[in-house]
């Protein structure tokens, strides 16, 4: 699909998504190797203003997009990803989008599917194979991920008139991830009993690494959160935002990259006290410095922690740009010096590390706690390499 996408992108000259759903995200499967295709010659795009977003540009290039609109449809028609499956019995028809499709054949492993089905992954919709189940079955069931966009899409203002089901009218659950149970149950109103989950696949929920530093950084934190409540610390997106599960419960927002820093600022503001920021060092210098300028520039009394692993640790251990760095780009914002603190988060510097947040509180102005120490997981591949 990633390939095709390409192709098509290069064909149209428009952004292709590729639409990935949480379950697909946390599967693995085998994966066909393509030779790659040699790169494009670098060249400067024939409309040199296609990226200026003034509105005269921007109703233009709009005029293109609608006029490749049936060309689009076109290619639905004849996607490899869409198929139409013929069955015997029209009392139900199916459309099933993505991994839905999956969930669906799961019931008939033994035998075929005895209602057709239209296979949905690419957009825009099929138009001639969605109206052609639509004439042929007396009800569709609609089988899609997240949002019911399809089937709100064929209800419309008319739902009332046509015979659909899914998501909107309960024959699936309005929220949450489908499975082969829930899609059985919409078609048959009966359900399987579940099997009893080895333990070898039992859920277990994301923790930190043994040996991790922030387990130490969230531990001082916490003993001097006691002293104010919850409500206090704002987080971000990284390995450490899982300071918001159990045993630690430490944070109360991860909202997006660079957030921590202006909720924090703005809790401040709003007379929140103590305010305090939570960031990983990768997503500091990603989005969270123009956050620092701004409460340096005011004077913001709040503490930023910036948790520095050393590594951009949440997606695989990739090189950060805020190695060795970090206090110089503090210092170069405008930090006062004398309060820029590295502190190694280790369970015999507890106390130090419980002091320093104490006193950096009670500081009436903006303070950076850097809690330093390497990621145990890229730690661990450098000492294997180096063996």
């Amino acid at each position: 699909m990633a390939f095709y996408a390409f192709e098509m992108s290069e064909k149209y000259q428009v952004p292709v998504l590729l639409r990935l759903t949480t379950r697909l995200s946390h599967s693995r499967s085998g994966v066909e190797v393509k030779p790659l295709k040699n790169e494009n010659e670098l060249k400067l795009p024939e409309d040199k203003r296609q990226f200026v977003l003034l509105p005269a540009i921007a109703r233009k290039r709009y005029k293109m997009l609608l006029a490749n609109q049936e060309k689009f449809e076109s290619e639905s028609e004849t996607s490899p990803f869409n198929t139409y499956y013929e069955g015997k019995d029209k009392s139900i028809g199916i459309i099933a989008c993505g991994i839905a499709y999956n969930y669906l054949m799961e019931n008939y492993n033994d035998s075929p599917c005895p209602y057709p089905v239209l296979k949905v992954s690419q957009y825009p919709l099929p138009r001639k194979q969605v109206e052609k189940i639509s004439s042929e079955c007396k009800q569709l069931v609609i089988l899609e991920e997240g949002a019911p966009m399809i089937e709100e899409m064929l209800k419309g203002y008319l739902g009332n008139c046509l015979n659909i089901r899914g998501r909107l009218d309960g024959t699936l659950p309005r929220d949450g991830e489908l499975n082969p149970n829930l899609v059985l149950r919409a078609l048959t109103g009966k359900i399987t009993e579940m099997k009893t989950v080895p333990q070898i696949v039992a859920a277990r929920p994301p923790k930190f690494c043994n040996g991790c530093g922030h387990i130490d950084a969230y531990n001082a934190l916490n003993e001097v959160m006691k002293e104010y409540g919850d409500g206090h610390v704002l987080a971000d997106i990284g390995c450490y935002t899982l300071g918001a599960l159990p045993p630690f419960n430490s944070i109360n927002s991860c909202v997006d990259m660079g957030a921590s820093i202006t909720m924090a600022k703005g809790a401040a503001d709003a007379g929140l006290f103590p305010a305090i920021a939570v960031i990983g060092d990768s997503t500091f210098t990603h989005s969270g410095m123009t956050g620092l300028l701004d409460a340096v520039i005011e004077n913001t009394n709040m503490v930023l922690m910036i948790m520095d692993n050393s590594t951009t640790g949440m997606t695989g251990g990739q090189d950060s740009h805020a190695v060795d760095r970090l206090v110089s780009i503090c210092e170069g914002l405008g930090v006062n010096k004398d309060h820029i603190i590295r502190v190694i988060p280790l369970k015999k510097n507890h106390e130090e590390m419980v002091r320093i947040i104490r006193q950096e509180i009670s500081y009436n102005g903006i303070s950076v706690i850097i809690p330093t120490r390497e990621c145990m997981q890229t730690l661990k591949r450098k000492t294997k390499a180096n063996k």
